[in-house]
């Protein structure tokens, strides 16, 4: 998402066109709402006072708030798994199972905590959403999950894994320790690429066998 440019009593235009640069305000406002208190408690009043422009003014970008939720959780997807496809083509054709999965495990983390209000209202206000909402969603999140099965599932085949593991339980051990990252991180004890990396080596030194010396 572009860089967007504020001053005082409303919305400068750069690079972009000013409907362009509200509407990205009006996604990170309500981002950053819907992550500190919720879907339900969040209002499209308190979403336009903290974008800076008048409530009726949304309506011109969006119809509902259901609408500016629905943008939220694909685009917090969607940055995840691209940051995860990133970090898996950098590494050399020849890396193992164990590499993979650490690079994917280092990219969902650097993709939920540099994106970190979408990422997490995503995250924290899924759960709270009735079906109709979910539905919208959940094709980007059973094409993620099964990602990380076809992940699991090849370092199982090459011997790679711990014997016994059940693959499904141990993709969704991985993704909700990553996950729940979004509540304790502070940047200032650290990168993110250097949080990523200790936790990768935690979790893999816990589902991977040894590698031979």
């Amino acid at each position: 998402m572009a860089m967007l440019k504020r001053k005082a009593g409303g919305v400068r235009a750069g690079k972009e066109a000013p409907a362009d640069l509200t509407r990205g305000y009006i996604l990170k406002a309500a981002a950053k709402l819907f992550r500190n208190q919720g879907y339900v408690a969040t209002t499209l009043r308190q979403i336009a006072e903290s974008a800076g422009i008048q409530a009726g003014s949304v309506y011109y970008h969006f119809r509902s708030k259901d609408e500016i939720l629905l943008e939220i959780l694909d685009t917090g997807m969607d940055e995840v798994q691209k940051s995860v496809e990133n970090r898996l083509a950098a590494l050399p054709r020849d890396a193992s199972s164990r590499q993979k999965i650490a690079a994917a495990i280092e990219g969902h983390l650097a993709g939920l905590l540099l994106h970190g209000d979408f990422t997490s209202a995503s995250i924290r206000t899924y759960g709270q959403l009735p079906a109709n909402l979910k539905r919208s969603n959940q094709e980007r999140r059973r094409t993620y999950s099964a990602f990380w099965d076809d992940l699991l599932t090849q370092a199982s085949e090459r011997g790679e894994m711990r014997p016994g593991l059940d693959l499904h339980v141990a993709r969704l051990v991985v993704l909700g320790a990553v996950n729940w990252t979004v509540e304790w991180y502070d940047p200032r004890k650290g990168p993110v690429q250097q949080v990523a990396k200790q936790i990768a080596s935690l979790i893999s030194d816990g589902v991977f066998l040894h590698e031979r010396g």
